[in-house]
């Protein structure tokens, strides 16, 4: 397989970042591709999250560098790294983040319409693809936990971005409901062919992946026993 798209969406190399004179993790390397699934591991405290937010550029790494569908992150001005992260880049979190007093629908629209645009029959097509077809009109209040992440997966991935990241999307479910709401983030990033990064505590979340890294003060590892990487 050669070409454009064996290209990777995300390159980390040598990210560090610290607070103060506490060095939270060192000389992180990763590579993602599209159509793969990630799992990033590790104790709590470890920087996962972190990790996340320095390659969306919500945060700034020390030094290192990362770059998303080409574009070195921390080199862009503030209003280009906003562009990037509308343009390329969905978010799942464990605390859902939707929008209490908008719609289910309009929720899950919210990416297109800060994009300049609106789709009802994209928007339709997502909430069908997770179980959700049915309940557009509705509020947030009226739905269960597990239905609400289904919302952020739909959200996250309306506008097609070439990278999905996904923090604790299960922390906050019942395994059985967790259970479902992986298959609903598996499917659908498969089918949109998105690079993802799940940063989970799970091994039920990360065995979904198609590697496992953990994450020590010293960088990212292959966990025993997980994945190989794909030679593509």
């Amino acid at each position: 397989m050669t070409g454009v798209a064996t290209l990777p969406v995300v390159e980390v190399r040598a990210l560090t970042k610290r607070y103060g004179a506490h060095t939270v993790f060192e000389a992180v390397d990763l590579t993602v591709r599209a159509g793969e699934i990630v799992a990033i591991v590790g104790e709590s405290g470890v920087g996962k999250s972190t990790l996340l937010n320095c390659i969306a550029g919500l945060d700034a790494a020390d030094s290192g560098d990362v770059r998303v569908m080409g574009e070195a992150v921390a080199r862009l001005p503030e209003a280009e790294q906003a562009r990037l992260r509308r343009r390329h880049i969905g978010f799942v979190f464990q605390a859902f983040h939707v929008l209490p007093h908008l719609t289910v629908a309009q929720n899950v629209a919210l990416p297109l319409l800060l994009g300049g645009g609106d789709d009802r029959e994209r928007v339709q097509r997502a909430l069908a693809q997770v179980g959700l077809a049915d309940l557009g009109e509705r509020l947030p209040a009226q739905l269960s936990g597990g239905q609400l992440q289904r919302v952020a997966i739909a959200r996250a991935l309306i506008h097609r971005p070439a990278l999905l990241l996904a923090d604790e999307p299960s922390g906050n479910l019942d395994p059985r409901t967790a259970e479902s709401v992986l298959d609903a983030l598996v499917e659908q990033v498969r089918g949109h062919g998105a690079a993802c990064l799940l940063v989970t505590h799970s091994p039920a979340a990360a065995a979904r992946a198609d590697r496992i890294l953990e994450l020590t003060p010293q960088g990212l590892r292959p966990r025993e026993g997980a994945a190989a990487p794909p030679t593509h």
